[in-house]
């Protein structure tokens, strides 16, 4: 029967309306008249009757009423309806009383036209009504078979478009149950038909007493401290927690309300504002420039690509041994920027300094961003020479290469771990460091600098998308050490910083990003786990590992010889530069560039060892 009737809904709207029409017209007709079987006015009903089809039908047809799906009505809707019923009223009644001049029997009175005009509107909007409540409660039972039950929090207006995209699908994975807001002057109205039940702080009661299974956060103007502070409320109920874009992504991406939400990431949780890159102060040196990327298919190299694509260079190069990350950025940028955006991709190495040189000798490059290094720990303890064939020796070979060919900025990617290293991976990049800062002292014509921040939320390796898989396959999620702590950072904002610095460069800085307070990975683990809409060691078990060979409780970001500069934006440090001799510098790294060709992994280590003072290696179980 519903086959049926989707097949011909015009038909059966129209047929519907019609009948609607004649009934109107006989009650209002022989109510006005007192007369039920119309006797001494059939000649004058009739001719009524058809003009009154006619315009009606005429009226409805124009204003395209039977083009629109009602079980998907909304306000809009009933009032175009409304207005063409008022219309085909108007016509009906202006064509019989035009009519009535030459013959005036058909003069139906002011009573009949005015009873018609309400009874035909009542009923026509009626039906379309009653009709789009018994789809709303047809999809409702539907739905609660099978969905979950959800809370929103925030009661703006995209939760008012979640509510009317929840209310038009045929199915969906969620009931709507109730509302909040702390906004005081909503509390107990309704949004499409959902009460505002309380505030945020009502959430814990509201998910107890209604047996809430799952929450969605709609609210995008707030500050970080407030979503924060709501999200740690939600993650109490074990309740699954979702969060939707704010209106103007969903607007710029295209994309429907339902399709954009999303699970609450990490990073909705770090409780400080994010970096945000100003393009307008520190973009320009960018613009019109030739730009190199080394690892630019990595996280943080594929992302300093599409940044730097916004900025108008002159021709950017993506230089990776790895074919396969490059070829995704690559074809990312073609589909984003087309012919707008100059650029090519470099399969190479950075220890070949032949390819480097060709590369550089051909191609007039103004930048480079070093991205490019194996940054694993424990696949690095176990591979020391790589580490610095990779790390240390690609390097020096890429910066003295940008230097020979007179490049303006040259920025290297560091971590936090370089600090006080306990690890061949971090030792190897403090040793980046001084090159770094060994070059930018020697160079008439490159700044060079270094970039110093914690770990990426969302990058290759890290521990945040293992969580979510180890969850996903109902755990248990593994935790090396209870109390060990990191500080956290989107792949956004290290890039942020990474540009800016490229900007600030003078030549030998370490700038350092103010990454907030560090958060333990226990509590990370927990909250992923509440997230998702289990509970910790109930539903999904959390297992301590030990800390891994090279790891530490705690990273960082400063040497205790270094102190801290300010810069003019107040998220971005300089770190005093540590005075080393240049001639030792070197002689070590010529002892280190021999044992590590010959894979004398001891010899190595004790190189890295004098190389780097604060280095003390981290054997742990």
């Amino acid at each position: 029967m519903n086959s049926i009737f989707r097949k011909n809904r015009r038909s059966v709207l129209f047929i519907s309306d019609f009948i609607l029409w004649n009934l109107s017209f006989y009650i209002s007709f022989s109510v006005n008249k007192n007369t039920f079987f119309l006797r001494g006015y059939e000649n004058i009903f009739f001719t009524g009757l058809i003009a009154a089809n006619i315009c009606f039908s005429v009226v409805f047809v124009l204003f395209r009423l039977y083009d629109k799906l009602w079980r998907y009505a909304d306000i809009e809707d009933f009032f175009y309806a409304l207005i063409a019923s008022l219309t085909a009223n108007l016509a009906f009644m202006s064509c019989t009383m035009t009519a009535s001049i030459w013959y005036a029997d058909i003069n139906l009175g002011s009573r009949v036209y005015i009873t018609y005009a309400m009874m035909s509107t009542l009923l026509v909007m009626m039906f379309r009504i009653i009709y789009r409540l018994n789809k709303i409660l047809e999809r409702r039972n539907l739905a609660g078979k099978a969905s979950k039950r959800l809370l929103i929090v925030g009661a703006g207006e995209t939760a008012f478009s979640v509510l009317t995209e929840l209310s038009k699908a045929a199915w969906n994975e969620y009931i709507p149950v109730c509302l909040v807001d702390d906004d005081k002057d909503k509390l107990n109205r309704r949004i499409a038909g959902i009460k505002v039940a309380g505030t945020t702080n009502d959430i814990p009661r509201l998910c107890y007493e209604n047996d809430i299974e799952a929450i969605l956060f709609t609210i995008s103007q707030i500050s970080v401290a407030d979503k924060k502070r709501i999200l740690d409320i939600c993650a109490d109920t074990h309740c699954e927690v979702k969060i939707i874009p704010g209106m103007y992504n969903l607007m710029t991406s295209g994309a429907s309300i339902t399709s954009s939400i999303r699970q609450v990431e990490v990073e909705d949780l770090l409780g400080r504002e994010p970096v945000v890159f100003d393009t307008e102060k520190y973009g320009k040196y960018i613009i019109g420039q030739t730009v190199l990327v080394t690892g630019g298919g990595g996280s943080i190299g594929s992302e300093l690509c599409r940044q730097i694509a916004r900025l108008h260079p002159k021709h950017l190069i993506i230089l990776d041994i790895y074919e396969n990350n490059a070829y995704d950025i690559q074809q990312e940028l073609i589909r984003k920027h087309g012919k707008d955006l100059s650029f090519e991709v470099q399969i190479a190495s950075v220890r070949d300094k032949k390819k480097l040189e060709h590369i550089f000798k051909n191609k007039n490059i103004d930048v480079v961003f070093h991205a490019a290094a194996h940054k694993h720990v424990p696949l690095m303890e176990n591979n020391p020479e790589e580490a610095v064939k990779n790390n240390v020796f690609g390097t020096l070979k890429l910066a003295e290469v940008a230097d020979k060919y007179r490049v303006k900025n040259f920025v290297q990617i560091s971590t936090d771990k370089a600090v006080n290293p306990t690890n061949i991976m971090g030792a190897s990049k403090r040793i980046c460091e001084m090159i770094i800062q060994m070059m930018g002292r020697r160079s008439k014509y490159t700044n060079f600098v270094a970039v110093r921040f914690g770990n990426v939320l969302g990058s290759n390796g890290s521990v945040i998308p293992l969580f979510k898989e180890q969850i996903r396959s109902g755990g248990p999620v593994t935790v090396t050490h209870p109390d060990i702590i990191r500080y956290f950072m989107t792949i956004p904002e290290a890039v942020s910083l990474v540009l800016t610095a490229g900007s600030l460069a003078k030549g030998g800085e370490i700038f350092i990003l103010d990454m907030g307070e560090p958060v333990k990975i226990r509590v990370l683990a927990e909250n992923l786990i509440r997230l998702s809409g289990f509970k910790p060691d109930e539903d999904i078990k959390i297992e301590y590992t030990g800390l891994r060979p090279g790891e530490k409780l705690y990273e960082e970001l400063l040497l205790n010889e270094e102190g801290i500069t300010k810069t003019d934006n107040k998220k971005i440090y300089i770190g005093k530069p540590i005075e080393f001799d240049n001639d030792m510098f070197l002689k070590n790294l010529s002892r280190l560039y021999i044992a590590a060709h010959r894979n004398q992994a001891d010899r190595v280590e004790q190189l890295i060892a004098d190389t780097v003072p604060t280095f003390h290696h981290a054997v742990n179980n």
